[in-house]
């Protein structure tokens, strides 16, 4: 269990709210329409987007692109504000915690054919209505069925 991780939990056995960064990436279609990309989870199997605990020495946007790159095996471009927020309730070995979770879109430039996680994930293209549908944490669907992307570079 990573030393972040561990602090989370003893932050959370305590009553204090714990945070985790997440990416939403995204590619534009030909036709000008949008696509979110969609992981599913190690051990639930069902679709989220790549999220973990923030990273020492590393801005919230910064490891949302490494989790991009772990769990869904894709290089890109962060915008710099979060495009949102939402909570969620994590599955943990003696129980759940309370997680707010800031979330970073990422501008698709490289899809990795092999990537760290590839071996315990599949990943889905879709558009963000169809998205939304298959996500369960409801802050996070609603984020996703909304989902505009600003115009001019994201980086």
């Amino acid at each position: 269990m990573a030393t972040t991780k561990k602090k989370a939990v003893r932050k959370a056995k305590k009553g204090q709210r714990i945070r985790q960064v997440a990416a939403i990436p995204f590619r534009l279609r030909e036709d000008g329409g949008l696509e979110v990309l969609l992981v599913t989870s190690r051990t639930t199997r069902r679709f989220i987007v790549p999220k973990g605990w923030p990273m020492k020495g590393k801005s919230g946007r910064k490891a949302a692109m490494i989790e991009a790159q772990e769990e869904a095996g894709v290089l890109g471009k962060a915008l710099k504000q979060p495009a949102g927020t939402y909570s969620y309730w994590k599955r943990m070995t003696d129980g759940f915690i309370r997680v707010d979770v800031s979330v970073y879109l990422l501008q698709v430039t490289e899809e990795l054919a092999d990537w760290r996680e590839a071996a315990n994930r599949q990943r889905a293209w879709l558009p963000p209505a169809d998205a939304a549908l298959l996500i369960d944490e409801p802050e996070l669907s609603t984020l996703l069925r909304d989902l505009t992307v600003p115009a001019g570079d994201p980086a």
